[in-house]
């Protein structure tokens, strides 16, 4: 089915855990890698980029740090600190005003945040589009939407779900274009989920290279399953069926499929736990093109080098897979509810949007399972006109950069263990250790939630209390989860207080939660010790 173009809700928000990090959640009870043993804290199994070679070439992660084969040149730019009260959840814009006299093309584009950016969206627009100074602003008032600016200007990249530093890096010469007279706009989601206030910052790093080096422009190719019911407490996967897009490209264009796919990044919130892509027809050897199972912090964008040639394709599927652990149903949306986008970056002559906005039905079970599919709606639009190739001046001429950049992109960092002397922000009871901690940190994609939790040990369902006394620490045999008045003997709080923690026999495990780079911070892990000190009450 053909339509309109409507890009509104480009790989939207997501929700916001109660951590600088996150979790990867596999085989509930399977050993960590570096555990030797049975988590307790967490799962025990990380997640997986399944990297899936085809005949267009083999696939490259795009934070290889491989330097490209064109010479890059870097500019940054931080956008400052933005202050969050404690439980406050934002969603403001952010520009960056290049004030570029002339086109410049980014081979690369870095996004790193010092914690608590648990999402952004980011697009190039012309300057006297949402006027205003640069720095964070809300986007309504200056009437700022994602459609508007998808069409005003273009797509620049997209945040994997909280990951800390992320490069999006295409094929050499393969670009996204920043015309003259352009800026930089992000749509960012933020959440505080702590009983402290903090201050976060955000950094971007362009590469350019030389118009000359520039062999293809980039658009948006875009997925999205919008009419998501997921089944409480279940496993569910919904899959979009789009066995027409080839003759509905060709019938909006008037050529056949011609894309080159060189980007991906499929985004979910918490429940999510599977996303894959395929295609029919065409020369690929392999129709499976995609495929990602768990969750993680890391940053999950994938580049083709070379690209994926989708020429002559004939249809195409995209797969998205939740864990309901909770005991409602959940559909489409921000907060507590659930997402499935994918964001592409494509060489073709048309910008692509497929959707499933409804029709979808159960179609069975496999595996424990539950199966829903669904029928696209195909949306395809010619570019902008500005996002056309270098002129041959610019080929010939002298490189041109914007001025400034002075910024210097922060790494990843580092974990410091939590200090005893810290105080927790609010009353130390079990009802807030697990609003605070729990609920946000540890169920998260199903961890620690009451369907099949890793290591058997759920921080949700009622029955709490007793499941902590009681619960049998595999990862430490003898210990005790919580020891009612000593912290320091308790195996939770060692988890989440010590970046090494060790176990009773000296040997090292993964500190919770895991997969974050850092600890939860010091008032929320203070909330935990204090609630064991005192007792550990009901």
């Amino acid at each position: 089915m053909m339509g309109s173009m409507d890009w509104n809700g480009f790989v939207g928000p997501i929700v916001a855990l109660g951590f600088l990090g996150s979790v990867a959640c596999g085989d509930a009870g399977a050993p960590a890698e570096d555990d030797g043993g049975d988590d307790e804290v967490s799962p025990t199994q990380t997640s997986t980029d399944e990297d899936t070679d085809t005949d267009a070439g083999e696939d490259t992660d795009t934070d290889t740090g491989e330097d490209p084969g064109v010479e890059t040149h870097p500019v940054n730019h931080s956008f400052g600190t933005y202050a969050l009260d404690p439980f406050e959840e934002v969603s403001p814009c952010v520009q960056w005003t290049l004030d570029n006299e002339a086109a410049v093309y980014a081979q690369a584009v870095t996004l790193s945040n010092e914690g608590y950016f648990h999402h952004s969206n980011w697009f190039v627009v012309p300057e006297d589009v949402f006027e205003g100074p640069d720095g964070y602003f809300d986007c309504e008032a200056r009437g700022f939407t994602e459609i508007a600016a998808t069409l005003l200007g273009t797509v620049l990249t997209a945040q994997s779900t909280q990951s800390f530093t992320e490069t999006q890096r295409t094929q050499d010469g393969a670009v996204i274009k920043i015309p003259a007279g352009h800026k930089v706009i992000g749509a960012t989601h933020m959440l505080n989920v702590g009983p402290a206030p903090i201050e976060t910052e955000l950094f971007m790093g362009l590469e350019f290279i030389h118009p000359k080096d520039v062999t293809a422009i980039l658009g948006p190719f875009r997925l999205t399953y919008f009419d998501l019911d997921i089944p409480a407490q279940s496993e569910a996967r919904f899959t979009a069926r789009c066995g027409e897009f080839g003759q509905e490209y060709e019938d909006a264009m008037g050529i056949p499929p011609d894309h080159k796919l060189h980007y991906v990044l499929p985004h979910f919130h918490y429940l999510g736990n599977y996303f894959q892509l395929s295609f029919t027809g065409g020369n690929l050897e392999q129709p499976q093109v995609y495929e990602h199972s768990g969750f993680n912090g890391d940053a999950n964008g994938l580049t083709f080098d070379p690209p994926i040639d989708l020429s002559d394709i004939t249809g195409l599927d995209f797969t998205c897979g939740y864990d309901n652990w909770r005991d409602v149903p959940v559909g489409w949306g921000i907060g507590d509810q659930e997402m499935c986008v994918m964001l592409g970056l494509a060489e073709s002559e048309g910008l692509t949007d497929i959707s499933v906005h409804e029709g979808t039905v159960a179609v069975g079970e496999q595996d424990g399972i539950i199966q829903f599919e669904g029928p696209c709606s195909t949306i395809v639009s010619a570019p902008n006109p500005a996002q056309g190739p270098p002129t041959q001046a610019e080929r010939d001429g002298p490189l041109y950069l914007p001025e400034g950049g002075d910024a210097e992109l922060p790494a990843v960092p580092e974990c410091v263990d939590h200090d005893p002397n810290a105080a927790p922000a609010i009353e130390p009871t079990l009802d807030n250790v697990a609003t605070v901690i729990f609920e946000q940190s540890c169920a998260f994609n199903a961890c620690h939630g009451q369907s099949n939790p890793a290591a058997g040990l759920d921080l949700i369902s009622p029955g709490l209390h007793g499941r902590l006394l009681d619960h049998e620490v595999l990862g430490d045999p003898g210990a005790s989860l919580v020891e009612p008045g000593d912290p320091d003997n308790s195996w939770l709080y060692q988890r989440v207080a010590e970046c090494e923690p060790q176990s009773g026999e000296g040997v090292s495990v993964t500190h919770m939660p895991l997969n974050a780079p850092i600890l939860l911070s010091d008032p929320s892990v203070a909330l935990l010790r204090e609630w064991i000190a005192a007792g550990a009450m009901p």
